[in-house]
């Protein structure tokens, strides 16, 4: 192993064990998982499976996309569309923070450590290739892992947000979307929205 592989193990131990700390627990095939822990990993599998070929940035990025989102929960800003955009705007430079700091310890060059930064901010969607690539894998994740729960909690607007979500995502990302499985409800609806696009 050299050092530049030797370091970026180390990052993606050192990202885990904060995304280890969250509260919220995840339960998948009958396991118990720290919530942040078990996506980032699933999130980073899906950017190897998008792009085998990734840089260094865009694997750094995708393993710390989340990190220490527990810790600036939703209701913590106000309710409504402002409040929620403050959130997410906010909530990303919070992620970018933690995982420069991270890298900075670990002695990466500030070039890197901006490229990082950038890609977890998603600062060029739809024209940045890696950050297409983490959009897609976002949005993968919370398909395969969550959005089966997620579509019967909100029947009357399932379609409106997977809509806003399958937009953010390109024609290869809709291709794998489609190839997931679903119950025969949740795929209609995947189906209803990309018609909708």
């Amino acid at each position: 192993m050299n050092d530049a592989t030797s370091r970026l193990q180390q990052a993606f131990q050192r990202y885990d064990a904060y995304n280890a700390r969250d509260p919220n627990r995840f339960e998948w095939q009958g396991q118990d998982h720290p919530r942040e822990l078990f996506l980032s990993r699933k999130r980073h599998e899906w950017v190897l499976e998008l792009a085998p070929q990734a840089g260094e940035a865009l694997l750094l990025a995708a393993r710390s996309q989340h990190i220490g989102r527990w810790e600036m929960p939703r209701d913590s800003y106000p309710e409504g569309r402002l409040g929620y955009l403050q959130w997410r705007k906010e909530l990303m430079g919070h992620h970018a923070a933690h995982s420069a700091r991270i890298l900075r310890e670990l002695g990466y060059p500030e070039p890197l450590v901006g490229r990082v930064s950038q890609i977890i901010q998603k600062k060029g969607i739809k024209t940045d290739a890696d950050v297409q690539v983490i959009e897609n894998a976002l949005c993968l994740v919370f398909l395969q892992y969550q959005y089966e729960a997620f579509h019967r909690e909100y029947p009357d607007k399932i379609v409106d947000i997977l809509c806003k979500s399958l937009r953010k995502m390109d024609a290869s990302g809709h291709t794998r979307a489609l190839a997931l499985d679903y119950s025969a409800e949740g795929l209609e609806h995947i189906r209803q929205a990309l018609a909708a696009l």
